[in-house]
């Protein structure tokens, strides 16, 4: 008679393989969608520079946020503004704007400052200020921690050459800008496990989507939505903005073009914070696909089906399935890393990356813990909807 225990460790085995085997599905549909977007013609030079204007938000100073925001006014470009805002006149952020626009004489540059927000999430009245502000057409909403080459504009704006595209979003790498391995393990979740959750939704169906660190949209298509002023009620205004400008029939496109996004040297706690942060938002903004993100981390189901046969005595069971999950996240790094984000050292973003698959699936079960989010020092409810609402004292 099968005991109760060898019964729960059956269980816990054929749960494990079956999590393993979806997982190593989704590895072999990012390698498919990480070939195809290296294979598609990728944008060069041309004779399409319409005049831009890109908003930075500011919130404060931040380590490196001089050599972030130098690269903006580096730009190879005919002819753009940049416009910075921040909440307060006094801002930490605008005075290195402001020391910046003093060494780039020749570069358009407004610094703005909003005031109290009537939104609850602030960085969407500061983007609302500068549009309104904005002279061009083409609006670049670029968040302040990342760090761009001399042709992120040249590259962003090329698509909109079509006039049917309302809105650009590019992919990015995260890069640890102090070390520490907690902003590591951060930023190779940021380059292989975002990056790779994007292309295979894109390989499945249009996008409709945008990613906050680079949100380039059309004028038309953002009064079409109403502005950015109803993003300010959400958590998730950059999935939203992509969502709304394609369900008012404007295409939405993802650019070849990669940039940087600096990761802190923070704690274990703030890291987690962050990105537990992260996977509430998604779960409030889109929660099925969500709910399915559970089956794609490789490592959890692995170590679950190799313990359980260890457990029952199947040792060479216990050592295949742990190396075809290791094999599985080996698969990801490899094509989103080399065909997608462009990495280097891709053997150490695999043993980083093996830690943070199985992190990730612990994020992904915390998200359904609570609703509440902690953000910029506040704390909030996430609604069903997607909606914030303050949680007062």
């Amino acid at each position: 008679m099968t005991s109760p225990l060898h019964l729960a460790l059956q269980i816990a085995l054929y749960a494990g393989l079956f999590g393993l085997f979806c997982a190593s599905i989704f590895s072999g549909m990012v390698v498919v969608a990480a070939f195809r977007f290296r294979a598609e013609k990728r944008a060069t030079d041309s004779e399409f520079l319409p005049p831009a204007s890109i908003l930075k938000p500011l919130h404060g100073d931040e380590p490196s946020l001089e050599e972030n925001l130098r690269g903006f006014f580096e730009q190879d470009y005919p002819e753009f503004e940049l416009i910075f805002c921040a909440a307060r006149k006094d801002d930490a952020g605008l005075k290195v704007a402001r020391k910046l626009a003093a060494e780039y004489p020749d570069v358009a540059c407004k610094l703005l400052h909003s005031g109290p927000s009537p939104y609850v999430n602030a960085k969407v009245f500061s983007m609302e200020t500068m549009a309104q502000a904005a002279a061009h057409s083409i609006l670049v909403v670029s968040d302040s921690d990342v760090r761009v080459t001399p042709r992120y504009l040249r590259r962003v704006v090329q698509p909109f050459a079509e006039n049917a595209t309302g809105l650009v979003t590019c992919l990015y790498r995260g890069a640890a800008l102090q070390g520490g391995l907690w902003a590591r393990l951060e930023a190779v979740g940021m380059s292989i496990e975002m990056a790779a959750g994007v292309v295979v939704s894109r390989m499945l169906a249009a996008v409709a989507f945008a990613l906050g660190p680079t949100m380039a949209v059309r004028r038309e298509a953002l009064e079409q939505i109403g502005g950015f002023g109803p993003l300010g009620a959400y958590c998730s205004d950059d999935f939203l903005l992509g969502k709304w400008v394609a369900e008012k029939g404007w295409q939405c496109r993802l650019s070849h073009h990669v940039i940087e996004h600096m990761v802190l040297n923070e704690s274990f706690i703030e890291s987690v914070r962050h990105q537990v942060r992260w996977m509430k938002s998604t779960r409030a903004s889109l929660p099925k696909g969500h709910f399915g993100t559970g089956l794609t981390f490789a490592m959890p189901y692995g170590i679950l089906a190799a313990l359980a046969a260890a457990a029952l005595h199947r040792p060479g069971v216990a050592a295949v399935v742990f190396a075809c999950a290791l094999a599985a996240c080996a698969a990801r790094v490899w094509a989103v890393g080399s065909r997608v984000v462009h990495e280097k050292n891709l053997v150490s973003k695999w043993l980083l990356f093996v830690v943070r698959d199985a992190m990730g699936f612990c994020f992904w079960l915390a998200s359904y813990g609570s609703r509440r989010i902690l953000w910029r020092g506040k704390r909030f409810d996430l609604e069903r909807d997607g909606k914030m609402r303050e949680v007062t004292p």
